[in-house]
């Protein structure tokens, strides 16, 4: 088991130090985390703390697990590796105008249109 542990369920106000102060208790904190909106900088309700050793991880699993905290019940488990993710805006079509494709168009010129 690694030290890596995803910590779900999270109240919104829960921030990266009080994360890291819950898990205190059970060992060294190496990191705590909150993740939050790119956008609008609120938390997303999860979190990633990382254990200075795995057996102070899964003492962290089992006592933390299911127990409930500001009137959330915490989903504690081993962190998995992050998938990789394609790079980009995502960008879109185009290039053809305001035409359909076939001659069509609502333009004047090469791009779909022609016909007005």
């Amino acid at each position: 088991m690694g030290n890596k542990l995803y910590v779900g369920n999270l109240a919104y106000s829960v921030t990266s130090e009080g994360l890291s102060t819950m898990f205190t208790p059970f060992g060294a904190v190496e990191s705590a985390r909150v993740i939050t909106d790119r956008d609008s900088g609120r938390s997303k309700g999860f979190g990633f703390v990382e254990m200075s050793n795995a057996d102070e991880a899964t003492k962290c699993i089992n006592e933390l697990n299911g127990k409930e905290v500001d009137g959330r019940a915490l989903n504690v488990s081993e962190a998995r590796p992050q998938e990789n993710r394609s790079g980009g805006s995502g960008g879109g079509g185009g290039g053809r105008g305001f035409g359909n494709g076939n001659g069509r168009g609502f333009g004047r010129g090469r791009s779909g249109g022609g016909r007005y």
